[in-house]
């Protein structure tokens, strides 16, 4: 959304971006009043801590009068603001009457700094400071549109004009002010207009940022739901190819009939693991959270390696290695063997038959350290900042020609972060790779 000084907001901003600023000036000139009721009132303390020195000041009555003014109508000020901001907050709709207000006290708040300049001074072109900023903080602190800013302007002027008729000056004088008082709020309205197009440009973008993540997080919704349905419905004609190569294997067939169905129910095991993969995916991008309890790693470690040993035909090139008796962690028990199960197999994958794949179980102060490591092919350097993003395209087929999804670290990261933990890589192409998860040790 683009805005420069002499153009309106955009329609398709205009409401929701007034309704905000808005609130903001409201919220402005609550602060705004309070600090000025507070300096007035500290000066009130002045007159009487040093009374000398101030009553015999130039233009002491003035100011004492002027000061009171302050202290009588400025809490008004704070008073209305601040109602109107609890009524904003529960309508969250900006009305004209409250655009008023905001010019009122902008209007009160030049006018303040105005008059003190004159009663400083006859002269005003020699006492500017208080006109210059109250112009300077009316010009920050508030957000007024276009034709706002002028008619802020020309009432202004007015006021300026109308006091140097009171001051009765010469007119080669009020020529001279007005100049300087033409120079001010020059400045003053490129301020306003700068500040205004910023403030309007930083809105839209934030408007623009959020309607695009609730679009990203609709459109992710919906592919998890049609992932996990697809998923899921892949499941039931999979199962039935498998139970047919095995009803047919029930037959009296050649041996080259086995090989087939064999490879069919290969292709089925695979296809599975895909599946289940892919609802993982989906269900981890919807929910995160689930049931942990304590759990001694040693023996969850142990048992999950005897499986690993079993499936491989009573080998032992899985092993754990633990430097403590006991170590206790909060772990999901469906979800974390998953998490081990997958390192291990990826171990295996890139690791030759006779490589021997090692669990490290170690404790570090508060934290469990689980480390799976390989003698393997490694893994490229350019694939290590991308190997637990999803869908990254760092699958890799394996040294038996396993195909990968390139997903299943993405889950085993979700599931460890889920733990509360971390999971981290280290690896040299030709010497092996060390996946490493630090997890909170549980008293």
């Amino acid at each position: 959304m683009e805005t420069h000084f002499f153009t309106k907001l955009s329609p398709k901003y205009s409401t929701a971006y007034r309704n905000y600023y808005t609130y903001q000036n409201l919220l402005s000139v609550r602060t705004a009043s309070f600090i000025f009721l507070t300096l007035s009132i500290i000066i009130r303390i002045l007159y009487h801590v040093f009374p000398e020195s101030l009553t015999k000041a130039q233009n002491f009555p003035e100011f004492n009068r002027i000061n009171w003014v302050f202290i009588i109508i400025t809490p008004f000020f704070y008073l209305i603001s601040h109602l109107l901001v609890l009524h904003m907050r529960k309508t969250k709709w900006a009305s004209s009457g409250m655009a008023l207000f905001v010019f009122v006290f902008s209007l009160y708040l030049i006018g303040c700094g105005m008059y003190s300049s004159f009663i400083s001074t006859s002269d005003p072109s020699n006492a500017l400071t208080l006109y210059l900023v109250a112009l300077s903080i009316v010009s920050v602190l508030f957000v007024f549109e276009y034709h706002e800013t002028l008619i802020l302007l020309f009432s202004v002027e007015i006021m300026f004009t109308m006091m140097l008729f009171h001051a009765q000056v010469s007119p080669t004088e009020m020529t001279y002010n007005q100049m300087i008082s033409a120079i001010l709020l020059a400045g003053f309205y490129l301020t306003s207009r700068y500040f205004f197009s910023y403030k309007a440009s930083y809105y839209g973008q934030i408007v623009e940022i959020r309607q695009k993540n609730e679009e990203i997080e609709k459109a992710n919704n919906f592919k998890n739901q049609v992932l996990g349905t697809v998923a899921h419905d892949l499941r039931n004609p999979i199962a039935a190819v498998e139970s047919l190569a095995m009803l047919m294997e029930l037959e009296d067939i050649d041996e080259d009939t086995q090989d087939n169905l064999s490879m069919m129910r290969e292709s089925c095991v695979k296809a599975r693991n895909i599946i289940d993969d892919l609802l993982d995916a989906a269900r981890y991008d919807n929910n995160t959270n689930f049931d942990t309890h304590k759990t001694e790693l040693n023996t969850m470690l142990q048992g999950i390696i005897d499986t690993w040993n079993i499936q491989q035909g009573g080998k032992s090139n899985v092993v754990l290695i633990s430097d403590v008796k006991t170590a206790y962690a909060q772990i999901n028990q469906e979800k974390f063997p998953r998490v081990i199960d997958n390192l291990i197999s990826n171990a295996l994958k890139f690791s030759k038959e006779t490589d021997k794949v090692e669990l490290n179980l170690k404790r570090e102060k508060n934290k469990i350290i689980i480390q799976v490591k390989d003698k393997g092919v490694g893994i490229p350097n350019e694939l290590i900042p991308k190997l637990f993003e999803r869908f990254s395209g760092a699958g890799r087929t394996g040294l038996k020609g396993e195909q990968s999804t390139g997903i299943g670290l993405s889950i085993v990261k979700d599931i460890v972060e889920s733990h509360d933990g971390k999971i981290s890589v280290h690896s040299v192409e030709g010497k092996g790779s060390t996946f490493t998860i630090i997890l909170p040790l549980e008293a």
